[in-house]
């Protein structure tokens, strides 16, 4: 049955609500949002893409900062996140990272180096198990997605570099609970005591039969959109103009790419925002944390012949989950 143009309107709403979720999608927990000294724990679940080899995709984006807008007199200081085309695969170059590699061979570019690097960021999903949010607002898929910082992503990393983890942490029957532990440090939110539980525990019924009805999440389906031929060329141009000191051009770029608050299309809208100070006595910084590397010659990994199938399965035998991780920890010290 053909569909109506109200119909058509409304999936074609309905998709680009789901690539653009924000904060404002309670799909997603704002970890970020818990007090200091609070703790939420969180069980992780593979991804729904069955050809990626991890629990979770890597996003990376890039800010452009401007002196103001183009014409608008009293007009303040604004920022447009553009997506590094770089996390959509190795085949791709990003312009803006082609320039600025180079720069830090100078020691007087290196500054201006690391303000224009992208900055990464980590989507997961699974279940929230213990929330410290009063005011979170639940979702009736209790299946979550998670944006996880670099300074997170590096505990869980650790993890599963460590020989002693036998299980992967997803697994449905003996996988691990996440608990995010906030603190502060320097007057900036502290992730650093997070950790794994100590204690394998198994999925409930009521997580099981959640999984069931409403599937697992394709966890690339909420990367930024893939830029064009012409976006890129467009990313290009306003990064010249924010190197050059140049107000940003809404005329020029607005049908492409707007600081969040000139509009409602194509807003480079910054994805899982932290709230203000004002629930938290620290500062929030999520994902200011990745650094560029210091050699980027060798910045790329080697390629690995096969890629790794994290099942969304439980596992029959131990050895397949030991397989697995061996896996990730051999592409993990490869990348």
């Amino acid at each position: 049955m053909a569909l109506t143009l109200a119909e058509i309107r409304a999936k074609l709403q309905a998709q680009d609500n789901k690539q653009t979720s924000g904060s404002s999608d309670s799909a997603v927990f704002a970890h970020w949002n818990i007090n200091e000294g609070e703790t939420a724990k969180i069980r992780f679940l593979p991804d729904g893409n069955e050809k990626n080899s991890f629990f979770w995709v890597e996003r990376a984006m890039i800010r452009l900062p401007f002196v103001g807008v183009k014409g608008q007199a009293e007009s303040k200081r604004v920022e447009v996140q553009v997506p590094c085309i770089e996390m959509y695969g190795k085949e791709y170059n990003c312009p803006i990272l082609a320039e600025v590699r180079p720069w830090f061979k100078d020691p007087n570019l290196e500054e201006m180096g690391r303000k224009y690097w992208k900055k990464k960021s980590y989507l997961f999903q699974g279940f929230v198990r213990e929330n410290p949010l009063a005011d979170d607002s639940k979702p009736e898929n209790p299946i979550r997605r998670f944006t996880i910082s670099p300074q997170i992503f590096n505990l869980i990393r650790a993890a599963l570099m460590d020989t002693e983890m036998e299980n992967l942490p997803t697994d449905y029957e003996s996988g691990l609970d996440f608990i995010v532990s906030k603190t502060s440090k320097g007057g900036y939110a502290d992730y650093s005591t997070s950790k794994w539980s100590r204690k394998e525990t198994a999925l409930s019924s009521e997580e099981l039969a959640a999984i069931e009805k409403y599937g697992l999440f394709n966890l690339s389906e909420f990367l930024p959109k893939k830029p064009t031929d012409v976006e890129l060329k467009v990313i290009k141009e306003m990064f010249e103009a924010s190197v050059d000191g140049r107000p940003y051009d809404l005329d020029a770029w607005g049908s492409y790419y707007k600081p969040y608050g000139l509009g409602n299309a194509e807003q480079s809208r910054p994805a899982e925002k932290p709230q203000a100070a004002a629930k938290s006595a620290a500062r929030v910084v999520e994902d200011d944390e990745d650094e560029p590397p210091f050699v980027p010659a060798v910045e790329e990994a080697p390629e690995v012949a096969e890629p790794i199938r994290v099942d969304s399965k439980p596992k029959a035998t131990n050895q397949r989950a030991e397989d697995i991780l061996a896996m990730i920890r051999n592409r993990s010290k490869a990348a």
